[in-house]
């Protein structure tokens, strides 16, 4: 670890561009560390760095999105921890303490612009959020490596805690609720942030709603794997998402696109994450990555679109037989579910299902890119037979620079938090609860057209109730973990989820399995599907046998420490069985 902190006592603070169209424009890249801290602005343009941190939609960020069996790479992005057959790497971006060492930088500082005469509350403001980024990056290496040296203060090249031993788990996460704490009592709200024309930046309720996000990742992690406190973190996690849900800054964003003609389209979620739904008028936007808006008002760009087209994330049917049916019921229970068959087309397969299915996944005719709407899956780009139509735009496409901002924490996470953590605490839930966070969820998607073209028969999707439950024979557990596996779909949560539950050990050794091989991939003019494509005995195309994944449940639920690491510091303890 000492290579790393050598390189970051340099005496300079590093700063970044802006993060969002409201903030004001930064100084220069970097600045004599000495004679920099003078001003509460000084602290802000400090700040502003921390945002350029927010998980993006750079290949980075999207990859974690192939690490559970829901997704695939063509490109191998993360197949090693999908599969199993990662080795110990000597380095890892994932185990950094750079940006720690800039939040500390901050906070160490922050007093001295308050001897200067600042005004202690605007300077507690970006101490503030100097706090709330320090508990992100313990808790994203958290995540993935459970205890890790605990540095909280800006380090000499002869301090000892250079050579520091690994933390607890149970000191790391103490630190990141005290900073989360911290934040969510200095922190200004989403109202006055929008008030002041600086949207974008970290408000009380967004750290409420982060702790809430921590308490429930380890609060079920804890009851699944037996250790620690889950009744203490479950109850943290509900009573944390309830304070956000109660200030009523939020609510679920239901802005529609209009059609040709004039109608409403009823396509909201799909608009979540189009230029449609960027801004502080977007009520379900928490914390959000800002880029922009086109060329000319930009913070920043990126090719997301490229990434989903490239097969660098593709959905596998694993994920997609998580959707509903219709009448509220997985396919293997429900009566308008119809197997895919070799009479059926692409299109009619999206029919009579979960609308979220369509909006998330490319189906025909879907606008795509600039020569052409979407027809079928294209066997070199989408080999799993399903693309991801989230942050499609065709303008953005032909400048592959996309200027859609990223939802880093939305409204409907938090409603999930609360549902899960609420039947978690007790093993159950009420239909009251029900209604105020999946029930509400789910009304905002329109109707599904259970007829056909010529007789139409339009219902919603049904309402999740204990009594729908028990007179389907469904387990009321399974639905809300499905809800939040639809709901938050290919924006990096699926893997986390199966880690804290405890069921990587039976997902991730599935095969990898793609849609079926419909006639129409076959036959359609253009870039066909070879006839020797593997498929299994369902027809449905196999990307990954079982015989080659594995899950290690005595290792594979730790990473594990870059070897370099240790050998610099051999304090630190590698994670079992690695």
């Amino acid at each position: 670890m000492k290579h790393r902190f050598i390189y970051i006592i340099t005496g300079l603070l590093t700063f970044a561009f802006q993060t969002a169209c409201e903030v004001e424009q930064l100084p220069e890249t970097s600045m004599n560390d000495v004679n920099y801290w003078n001003t509460v602005n000084d602290l802000k343009m400090a700040a502003n760095y921390f945002y350029t941190t927010l998980p993006s939609l750079n290949t980075g960020d999207v990859a974690e999105d192939v690490w559970s069996s829901y997704g695939y790479s063509n490109s191998g992005a993360g197949t090693g921890i999908s599969d199993g057959s990662r080795p110990t790497p000597t380095t890892s971006a994932d185990y950094n303490y750079y940006s720690i060492f800039q939040a500390n930088k901050l906070i160490e500082n922050g007093p001295k612009v308050l001897e200067k005469g600042a005004v202690e509350k605007e300077v507690n403001w970006y101490i503030a959020e100097a706090r709330f980024f320090r508990a992100m990056y313990y808790f994203e290496m958290f995540k993935r490596f459970g205890g890790v040296p605990k540095i909280i203060k800006t380090l000499k090249m002869d301090d000892p805690e250079v050579f520091a031993p690994r933390a607890t788990r149970t000191e790391i996460l103490e630190l990141i609720f005290e900073d989360l704490d911290f934040a969510a009592t200095h922190l200004r709200g989403q109202d006055e942030l929008i008030s002041a024309k600086e949207f974008g930046r970290i408000s009380k309720t967004a750290a409420l709603a982060f702790k809430a996000r921590v308490a429930l990742f380890e609060g079920t992690r804890e009851k699944y794997h037996q250790y620690g406190q889950a009744t203490l973190h479950l109850k943290l996690a509900k009573e944390a998402a309830k304070q956000v849900i109660d200030s009523k800054q939020y609510s679920l964003f239901s802005q529609a696109r209009l059609g040709t003609n004039g109608e409403q389209l009823n396509d909201a979620y799909f608009n979540l994450f189009q230029l449609a739904g960027e801004g502080s008028s977007n009520k379900e936007h928490i914390i959000v990555r800002q880029y922009g808006v086109n060329r000319e008002n930009s913070v920043s760009s990126t090719p997301v679109q490229r990434y989903y087209e490239g097969s660098n994330v593709l959905p596998t049917q694993n994920f997609v037989d998580n959707y509903l049916m219709a009448d509220g019921l997985p396919m293997e229970k429900s009566t308008v579910y119809v197997e895919p068959n070799d009479l059926m087309s692409y299109a009619e397969y999206f029919n009579k299902k979960d609308p979220r299915m369509g909006f998330t996944l490319f189906k025909t005719g879907d606008e795509f890119i600039s020569s052409s709407n979407y027809t079928i899956p294209n066997p070199r780009q989408h080999r799993s037979g399903y693309g991801i139509r989230k942050y499609a735009n065709k303008e953005f496409w032909n400048l592959q620079a996309s200027y859609i901002d990223k939802p880093v924490f939305r409204y409907a996470e938090l409603l999930l938090i609360y549902a899960e953590a609420s039947f978690e605490l007790d093993g159950r839930i009420s239909n009251e609860d029900l209604e105020i966070t999946i029930n509400q969820i789910r009304a905002r998607l329109p109707q599904i057209n259970i007829g056909t073209k010529d007789q139409v028969n339009y219902v919603s999707l049904p309402k999740l109730t204990n009594e729908f439950v028990q007179l389907n024979g469904l387990n009321m557990r399974d639905e809300i973990r499905r809800e939040r596996l639809v709901e938050l779909a290919f924006e990096g949560f699926a893997y986390w989820d199966i880690i804290r539950w405890k069921t990587a050990e039976i997902e991730m050794v599935k095969p990898l399995i793609g849609s079926y091989l419909f006639k129409e991939f076959l036959t359609t003019t253009g870039e066909k599907w070879a006839a020797n494509t593997p498929v299994n005995d369902k027809k449905h195309i196999i990307l990954q046998e079982a015989s080659l994944r594995k899950f290690d449940p005595k290792k594979d639920y730790l990473w594990p420490i870059p070897s370099n690491e240790i050998a610099i510091n051999n304090k630190i303890e590698q994670n079992p069985n690695w």
